[in-house]
């Protein structure tokens, strides 16, 4: 069964650029594992909330598994270190809006 997630990222203060690297490397091995990238936004202006959100479909929990133990994920752990301070993943579902 698919799962969707819900990221949030919370960037190192002043590496929101090494954040954005960051993701653009390890997002592009989504499809690798049958993963696909439905959203991605950040935030505007500076706040105590997440700096980028990302929304992302997985066939299954075996992908996910397969996605956070890819060796080419694990060796950008530095990066990962320097720029992001805080991750949240929550399992999510749409929810139909009136009028759809």
């Amino acid at each position: 069964m698919s799962l969707t997630l819900c990221v949030q990222l919370w960037a190192v203060p002043g590496n929101e650029g090494l954040l954005a690297t960051y993701e653009d490397e390890v997002l592009s091995l989504l499809g690798d594992h049958g993963a696909r990238l439905l959203q991605r936004v950040r935030t505007v202006e500076r706040s105590d909330g997440p700096y980028e959100v990302q929304i992302i479909e997985l066939p299954d929990d075996a992908a996910l598994e397969a996605y956070m133990a890819d060796p080419r994920r694990l060796a950008a752990a530095p990066l990962r270190d320097r720029s992001v301070a805080r991750t949240e993943i929550t399992r999510v579902t749409e929810v139909a809006t009136s009028g759809q």
